[in-house]
């Protein structure tokens, strides 16, 4: 890359599309996530945001078009594969390994499985250091212990939001990490994300919160319908005529 040129976006979308029976999802939308920083998506109820995060870690099938990650032209995005693309995921629902530990949810996560790596794999407690580690950013080291089905509905968001972290990927969708949670683990939440910029990952996250969205977005992309209504820089996108219009409703 020359002086002065941006990178690659980290991700990319190119005429891609989603449909269930008669309703069309997501349609024909392309758009570009910068590499590094925050994203955020925007847009009214059922206009594509979930299912757009969906599309691009694979928890559903395109029905057509192509997902760029990482330079990677991808007509079949599969879940399983995301990591190894250097993407993850948070879900809106939160999904958890309930009947374990909030210690062992992480340490699942970074235990290398396939079994050639596991023969030549540091023992376990380096893996505890790191998941310590990991938990004492999200501020969930002092319930390890505590089964995950036992935790109230923001700490199970900030154990998936560690969960992600342990992954240890370029790239990081969170569908609505914010949504339910009390003011003061939206804080802890918004540390996080801006500790995530600073580490410089890609972050992109769906959420309903225009004054989080203003607070930190870099790159904000507005959906309607499953189309594209406008991108760019947050300030620039949120004065536009349309989005006011159509999102904002003024």
């Amino acid at each position: 890359m020359s002086a002065g040129e941006s990178p690659a976006p980290a991700v990319e979308t190119i005429g891609i599309s989603k449909r269930f029976g008669a309703v069309t999802a997501v349609d024909d939308l392309s758009l570009s996530i910068p590499r590094r920083g925050v994203t955020s998506i925007v847009g009214p109820n059922g206009s594509g945001k979930s299912t757009l995060v969906n599309l691009l870690s694979g928890t559903l099938r395109l029905d057509g078009g192509i997902v760029v990650i990482g330079g990677r032209g991808l007509t079949v995005v599969k879940a399983h594969e995301s990591p190894s693309h250097g993407v993850t995921r948070t879900f809106q629902e939160v999904r958890l390994f309930d009947q374990v530990s909030v210690l062992d949810n992480i340490l699942v996560v970074l235990t290398e499985r396939r079994l050639l790596r596991a023969l030549v794999e540091r023992g376990r407690g380096s893996r505890v250091d790191r998941a310590r580690e990991i938990l004492e950013r999200v501020g969930m080291w002092e319930k390890r212990r505590a089964l995950a089905m036992d935790l109230s509905y923001g700490q199970r968001k900030l154990l998936e939001i560690g969960r992600a972290l342990a992954m240890d990927v370029d790239t990081y969708l969170l569908d609505e990490p914010f949504a339910g949670l009390f003011p003061e683990m939206i804080e802890r939440v918004k540390a996080i994300l801006r500790e995530m910029r600073a580490d410089g990952r890609t972050v992109v996250f769906v959420s309903h919160n225009m004054e989080i969205v203003r607070e930190l977005t870099d790159h904000l992309i507005v959906l309607e319908s499953g189309q594209l209504l406008a991108e760019g820089e947050a300030d620039d996108v949120l004065g536009r005529a349309e989005v006011i219009e159509a999102y904002l409703g003024l």
